[in-house]
């Protein structure tokens, strides 16, 4: 990005740039979420009806007939499929960061999120697309965020369930290393395949697909014992049609569980002996996939075997490791980031 003399002020971001979502927030009180999806007209046609060459998020989904989409993030990291699917990304952040309204005096300084054994690759990559967006770039592990924003530093487990991975990180009261952390790949988009492929086979005249699944998912999703009959309307040959998704939805949101809790017993051994007990007081849900109901009674089940377990939820599962980027951006100098986390100045 071009610097002048003329920049004196610094706009702090953190970004949580999601496999399903994208959630910013500013230093001054900018928030916003897009879903992390960016197309581009199929052709002449599409350009006169969107009067613009690109769309993002929700518009673009809902105008997906006539437009060619890209999904630029997979299992959390950016795909490195194709140069479109490179600069999609690059515009999906753009839009993002516009959307914290930057001054062009600004000096543009952000945080951003990636999943927690994302690879030297992965990290170089997304700080590669910053180039030029922004002043001051700084990836770090998304539990983390988490953990900062809720000042969970030592003794606490996060469980931070998005749509391409889920991520499991021990506090330690230090910036967590490679062995205090883990990535697993079923996760919230893994659900949705899951109960797509599950509604498919037990009704075949039903039009169903991931986006759809993910709509019923998250209005009632659950694991263990149901709240009530989740039936939904969905078209069965065109025809809407009530059914009964209960059995579905459990096997589908239940699919994931298995290797959580496989993943958390690891994690306890990173702790000193003394210091297992109240880590396991302090298991937190955070992500998107923390809405499951009864998810914390299930994992605290999974758990009994060594102790109390306490299981809480983060309050605001879209903004939580947002919210933990701005904070650690707006209290850690400038000068200390590449401390903390890989950097890049623009």
């Amino acid at each position: 990005m071009e610097t002048s003399q003329a920049k004196t002020r610094k706009l702090l971001l953190g970004i949580d740039l999601g496999t399903s979502r994208t959630v910013v927030m500013s230093n001054r009180g900018a928030k916003a979420m897009v879903r992390s999806v960016v197309g581009y007209p199929k052709d002449i046609i599409g350009v006169k009806i969107l009067n613009r060459t690109s769309s993002f998020g929700d518009d673009a989904l809902n105008k997906r007939s006539y437009m060619n989409l890209f999904f630029p993030l997979r299992d959390g990291v950016l795909k490195e499929a194709s140069e479109r699917d490179t600069e999609a990304a690059r515009e999906l952040l753009q839009h993002v960061i516009s959307l914290a309204d930057p001054k062009p005096e600004d000096e543009i300084c952000c945080i951003l999120g990636v999943p927690a054994r994302a690879s030297q690759s992965n990290k170089n990559q997304l700080l590669k697309i910053t180039d030029g967006l922004v002043d001051l770039a700084m990836v770090i592990s998304e539990p983390f965020m988490v953990a900062y924003g809720l000042n969970k530093l030592t003794n606490a487990i996060i469980i931070d369930i998005g749509a391409g991975t889920v991520d499991i990180c021990a506090m330690r009261g230090t910036i967590p290393a490679a062995e205090d952390q883990l990535s697993l790949l079923k996760a919230g988009n893994f659900i949705n395949e899951v109960l797509s492929n599950a509604i498919g086979q037990a009704y075949p005249d039903v039009q169903m697909n991931p986006l759809l699944a993910e709509r019923i998912k998250e209005q009632h999703g659950f694991v263990g014992e149901p709240p009530g009959k989740a039936v939904v309307t969905l078209r069965s040959a065109g025809k809407p049609v009530p059914h009964d998704l209960t059995g579905e939805l459990r096997s589908a949101c239940e699919a994931i569980v298995p290797e959580i809790l496989e993943g958390v017993k690891q994690l306890i051994t990173v702790f000193d002996p003394e210091d297992q007990e109240e880590a396991l007081r302090n298991v937190i849900l955070a992500g998107g996939g923390s809405r499951l109901h009864g998810l914390d009674v299930m994992v605290a089940e999974g758990l009994r075997d060594y102790g109390e377990v306490s299981v809480s939820r983060v309050s605001d599962p879209d903004h939580a490791g947002c919210a933990g980027a701005l904070k650690l951006a707006t209290e850690l100098p400038a000068e200390y980031w590449s401390q903390v986390g890989d950097t890049s100045r623009g």
